[in-house]
């Protein structure tokens, strides 16, 4: 475990944000669960660091502890998953292991159902705060069970995957805070992820229109599971969501916007719905939202610091010289421009530290 002072700019996709006040890198469990609560013991505020590929950070940096996660360890335990017509494997990842590393290892042993999940930057730790998803395909879909750290309670506990609270883009470890953290930092800390993957050649059934068609197959239909990461790690290339250092258009956070939920009544005519849980609510896509609101790609180029992606328009991207605040001022140009155009507000994916909109 090591402590120093370094700019988050340095940590994050984004490339934004100002130093820490004090920074520690923990390799092991261990040192995790101790560099949090130690600083919990001080009253010291905690930003827990992953991949920091959700984060915008303030330009004035942050008044706390860094606590980066480079825990590592993947386990597997090889069975029949309880499928009789599959092998099956239940897998276990320390939460500082690279998410994608730990996709494309699930692909080369044929284990089924994160496959659509290609491409995400950041750690396998941060993948149940977000209950990340893209292309059909959700972590809530192949969790297991969350370890994590209780802030509160001071152990160790496992979360089944029914008491995660799993939802669109969220779970009870992003909202669950821990109130002693000046910083309102997340009371769970994770530790390991479990994952239950169905073995096969094949991969899930392909449910998103756009990756069947890349696929040359119907919607339902089911690819190699090779295919499957190939063409969704295209896609994603052509929107300028896979990390490219000299591609400007990936200094970002991924989409900047959830899509809103929001009553079937409320859809611009024209705008694309998907049906959701909720009686009476629809998903409806933020980027066409924001299309249609008159920002197109690359709107707010002629800026020179801070603009939309010239690939996808739900990309707010630094073209090199940004600062946290260009971006945010963009972020709010863009909500308030798209709530006044169909009423709907449009809210961040990413956690803003020492920020806001």
């Amino acid at each position: 475990m090591s402590a120093d002072r370094r700019r988050l700019a340095d940590h994050t996709t984004l490339r934004l944000g100002g130093p820490a006040r004090a920074w520690v890198r923990a390799t092991t469990e261990d040192e995790l669960v101790a560099a949090v609560s130690a600083a919990d013991a001080a009253g010291e505020p905690v930003l827990v660091l992953g991949g920091g590929s959700n984060l915008v950070v303030a330009d004035e940096g942050f008044d706390g502890t860094v606590v980066e996660v480079a825990t590592r360890g993947v386990h597997a335990d090889v069975g029949d998953g309880g499928d009789p017509t599959c092998g099956g494997a239940v897998v276990t990842v320390a939460a500082g292991e690279t998410w994608d590393d730990l996709v494309a290892h699930a692909v080369e042993q044929g284990w089924v159902g994160v496959e659509a999940l290609s491409g995400i930057p950041g750690s396998v730790g941060a993948t149940p705060i977000q209950n990340v998803g893209a292309y059909g395909q959700e972590v809530a879909q192949t969790i297991a069970s969350v370890r994590v750290w209780d802030r509160k309670l001071n152990g160790i506990r496992t979360f089944a995957v029914a008491d995660c609270g799993f939802g669109y883009r969220t779970s009870r470890f992003k909202i669950d805070r821990y109130p002693g953290d000046a910083a309102h930092g997340a009371r769970h800390l994770v530790l390991s992820v479990t994952f239950q993957l169905r073995q096969g050649s094949l991969g899930a059934p392909v449910v998103y229109a756009e990756l069947a068609r890349s696929l040359g197959v119907e919607p339902g239909q089911r690819a190699p599971l090779a295919d499957v990461r190939d063409a969704v790690l295209g896609l994603r290339s052509g929107k300028g969501m896979v990390l490219d250092p000299s591609d400007h258009d990936t200094w970002s956070a991924g989409s900047f916007f959830t899509n809103p939920v929001v009553p079937a009544a409320d859809v611009p005519e024209g705008a694309p719905t998907w049906p959701t849980a909720d009686d009476g609510l629809v998903k409806t896509s933020a980027a066409w939202l924001i299309e249609h609101a008159g920002f197109g790609k690359g709107y707010g180029l002629d800026r020179g610091r801070a603009a939309l992606s010239t690939k996808h328009t739900l990309a707010l991207t630094n073209r090199g010289g940004a600062t946290a605040a260009d971006l945010l001022s963009l972020a709010r140009e863009v909500r308030d421009g798209v709530a006044a155009a169909y009423g709907i507000t449009l809210v961040n994916e990413p956690v803003l530290v020492g920020c806001s909109l």
